[in-house]
């Protein structure tokens, strides 16, 4: 760490941002859990609240390089700003049409599109604006909170979500409502600029600027590399969640003790958020990559041997514990060598592949579970992790990736 940098806790904007986002992924959270719930109590049909959850989600395949390219361009603080602002008068109009008794299922799904693709914009001027908020040194330490401040409001969001609506409908959207207001005005208050000065009079042609990211990745072969094994590894991790929660459903577990398991996995979530600087510090790029592959080997096919939930939960918290020790280390590499003015497109193209294999996940999983059963699905997925775990150790990428903390640090580009 650079001698002269400040702790992150004294960085002011830096915490103006972080907790701004934390309350902001709060409300998402329990508006999240809110919508199905929502959707059962007006349509009675599972089917409704299935397609709400895909359309809401829609976006992540849609718009991740539009996206990409809007945040490069324009202001990143005042384009999150405005998908802020813009969530949350789309929020208000839910709220309204409840009040009055008006409120249909095309309503929600229009909402829930709109708040999805602001969200797409937002998560990824959030990201590229790190490396500019905070010192080059502590990108990983910044990005291992961001990890944590993501699990934990998933932990704490989902009852407080299910808590809030059996007080009333309206209540989680209300609170997602004043989030976005929280995250407006510590958004305002932040001094720094969220990307380096831009040359804004030499514009190549919008096809071109919208795939510049992709080209640079595609170039990068470590981290073309393991934005295809994050892919595979997403694809997995959701359909194993659904198979965990089958799997304690059909030993008798009540939906408290289910609660309880899904609670245990997001612990270990946010323990291997707090372990993730260090890691990051300590180890090279290939021990985590490959590391981190071979223990989720050894531990998905533990699924199938163990019944009891709780014990479950455990075994998957294992697994969670270890993916932020992956998503810090390969987010700071990525950031650290990223030019500024590339990096909403980056990070859009690598989301966009990584987001894509989470709706096959749950379509792979339900139709295998439907078709085979839980325990030959977690055999089979065991078979998937071994192939990627198998690609970790014949890749010349992986094999010759450099130490995070060795890896130069490009000059500020301007464009």
């Amino acid at each position: 760490m650079d001698a002269q940098a400040p702790p992150l806790y004294r960085n002011r904007d830096f915490v103006l941002l972080w907790t701004g986002s934390a309350v902001s992924i709060l409300g998402s959270n329990v508006s999240n859990v809110a919508y199905p719930l929502l959707v059962l109590a007006l349509t009675g049909s599972a089917a409704d609240a299935g397609l709400t959850g895909f359309v809401s989600l829609l976006p992540q395949l849609l718009f991740q390089m539009p996206a990409g390219a809007l945040v490069d361009r324009f202001d990143r603080k005042r384009t999150m700003i405005y998908c802020d602002l813009l969530c949350g008068l789309a929020l208000t109009t839910v709220v309204v049409a409840l009040l009055f008794g008006q409120l249909t299922l095309p309503h929600i799904l229009v909402v829930g599109f709109l708040e999805g693709t602001f969200a797409v914009c937002y998560r990824l001027a959030a990201a590229a604006a790190v490396p500019n908020v905070v010192d080059t040194s502590q990108v990983a330490q910044a990005l291992a909170h961001n990890e944590a401040r993501r699990r934990g409001a998933a932990m704490l969001g989902k009852p407080l979500g299910g808590m809030l609506f059996g007080l009333s409908r309206a209540a989680p959207f209300v609170f997602d409502i004043a989030s976005y207001l929280v995250s407006v005005l510590t958004l305002g208050l932040i001094r720094k600029d969220f990307q380096v000065q831009r040359d804004t009079t030499n514009r190549r042609s919008r096809g071109a600027e919208f795939t510049e990211g992709a080209v640079w990745l595609w170039r990068q072969p470590f981290l073309r590399t393991t934005t295809f094994l994050i892919a595979g590894s997403n694809l997995l991790f959701q359909a194993l969640f659904l198979v965990v929660i089958v799997i304690a459903t059909d030993h008798g577990a009540s939906p408290s003790i289910i609660g309880v398991m899904l609670g245990i996995i997001a612990v270990g979530g946010v323990l291997g958020s707090l372990l993730a600087p260090a890691a990051a510090k300590r180890l090279s790029l290939k021990t985590v990559v490959i590391g981190a592959n071979w223990v989720w080997l050894l531990l998905v096919p533990l699924l199938a041997l163990v019944t009891e939930p709780l014990l479950l939960g455990t075994v998957f918290a294992a697994m969670a514990f270890v993916g932020p020790l992956w998503n810090v280390a390969i987010s700071a590499y990525q950031l650290e060598i990223t030019p500024d003015h590339i990096q909403g497109r980056v990070l859009a193209a690598a989301g966009m592949i990584a987001f894509g294999a989470v709706p096959l996940g749950s379509l792979i999983g339900g139709v295998l579970l439907s078709k085979t059963g839980a325990t030959t699905t977690v055999w089979l997925f065991t078979l998937w992790m071994a192939a990627l775990a198998l690609t970790t150790v014949i890749s010349p990428a992986v094999r010759s990736a450099p130490k995070l903390v060795d890896t130069p640090l490009p000059a500020p580009t301007k464009r």
